[in-house]
């Protein structure tokens, strides 16, 4: 895995919303990058479940989403429509994202269960890593989302 002030690779992929995602071209305060094992499974369900009932407050925050797992294109929107997801999600088909990222199970090839937030300048701002308890998991990532707010709403008062 990546660490803090790693630099985040680039990512520039087609998404489930029939766009483009440039993580170089994301504005706000950061971008919550998670990867996730397999489309339509329990855990992977529920952690998108989770991160879509939260998108309007990490949005209102400034942060903007995205999901990439090892699936298929057409996976991919499927899972994405059945979820309702607002964000736009990746299927990296040819694990160029995964290697980059270093999120790969070794043997099996799926993304390990990591979310990285990358602030504007492509530097990584912190990593969580949690294969099966997703609820904490997506509670560390908005505890940090929201350190980082408030400390920009205090930096921008002074």
């Amino acid at each position: 895995m990546l660490r803090v002030g790693d630099k985040a690779p680039p990512i520039d992929a087609m998404t489930s919303l029939g766009t483009r995602f440039v993580l170089a071209e994301q504005q706000g305060l950061c971008t919550i990058v998670y990867f996730f094992p397999k489309a339509f499974t329990p855990g992977c369900t529920r952690e998108t479940k989770y991160f879509r009932d939260n998108h309007m407050e990490l949005m209102l925050a400034g942060a903007s989403i995205v999901g990439v797992s090892t699936d298929k294109h057409e996976t991919q929107c499927e899972f994405a429509s059945s979820m309702n997801a607002p964000f736009p999600m990746i299927a990296d088909t040819d694990l160029s994202i995964s290697r980059s990222y270093d999120v790969l199970w070794p043997i099996v090839g799926l993304a390990r269960r990591v979310t990285y937030v990358v602030s504007p300048a492509g530097v990584i701002e912190a990593v969580f890593h949690y294969e099966f308890d997703v609820e904490e998991h997506r509670n560390d990532v908005l505890r940090f989302v929201h350190q980082k707010f408030r400390a920009g709403q205090v930096g921008s008062r002074a």
